[in-house]
């Protein structure tokens, strides 16, 4: 696998996550962003790492903060779907368009 995609959608829900750790603490934003870089490149390297909650859609823990990367392992990619906190609206993402 070669690359690390994102939903639109999933793209949005980082952002968001990101401004609003960064509105909360002075570096927050940035460890935030760190954590889901570190996730990626776990992902990237053991693809099968995240639990399957939807078929063929895995779910894996974003460390120190409560969200997920949702997420299909594709021949050349891993396609993030979304961003999801782990205590609000379980399952939203699910009539996200896979590719």
């Amino acid at each position: 696998m070669t690359r690390v995609s994102y939903h639109p959608l999933a793209d949005q829900e980082l952002s968001a996550a990101a401004l609003f750790y960064h509105r909360q603490a002075p570096g927050l934003g940035s460890a935030f962003l760190d954590e889901v870089e570190r996730a990626e490149a776990l992902l990237v390297s053991f693809p099968e790492a995240g639990r399957p909650p939807h078929g063929e859609i895995r779910r894996f823990e974003v460390r120190r903060f409560p969200f997920d990367l949702i997420y299909e392992v594709r021949s050349d990619e891993l396609w993030i779907l979304a961003v999801a906190h782990q205590r609000r609206k379980p399952g939203y993402w699910r009539d996200r368009e896979t590719r």
